[in-house]
């Protein structure tokens, strides 16, 4: 691109809306809402993403946990989401070329509205507490919805 002395000031106003406009179409969709699984389907209370990401598998884990261990024998938990897209690595201070490198874990790619786990049979304290302990497990921004028949 030329620097603006040197051609047209009208084409050049041109050029740099033009370029701003592709600017802003770039990633939006990352922050558009989900098209499905946004809403408490299985259980009475569930945690729901605010903020756009990857959830991998261990985080996955190791939330599960964290609610299982909260709600214990009481209720039952499912999980929404599954980890089906590989993430792939290069091993360190290797040469450019020769390839991709290997699959190094597996993500979920989560958008804001998403539901990623669902407890029944407890109740709204017991929920807050579980959703709180899994909330640290993860790097997205979550809260707590509830099934309408139950609030």
């Amino acid at each position: 691109m030329r620097p603006p002395g040197h051609c047209h000031p009208e084409a050049y106003r041109d050029e740099q809306e033009q370029r701003q406009h592709t600017r802003e179409c770039r990633n939006r969709d990352r922050y558009d809402d989900q098209k499905g699984g946004d809403e408490v389907s299985f259980g009475d209370f569930g945690l729901q993403v605010t903020s756009p990401g990857w959830i991998t598998s261990r985080q996955i884990e190791a939330a599960r946990v964290a609610i299982s261990r909260s709600v214990k024998k009481l209720g039952k938990i499912y999980v929404r989401v599954f980890p089906d897209h590989p993430v792939t690595k290069k091993p360190a201070e290797t040469r450019m070329g020769t390839g991709k490198g290997g699959v190094e874990g597996w993500i979920a790619v989560v958008r804001p509205g998403r539901v990623i786990f669902e407890v029944e049979g407890v109740s709204i304290e017991i929920a807050k507490e579980a959703f709180h302990r899994a909330h640290h497990k993860l790097t997205v921004k979550t809260q707590l919805i509830a099934r309408e028949s139950v609030l």
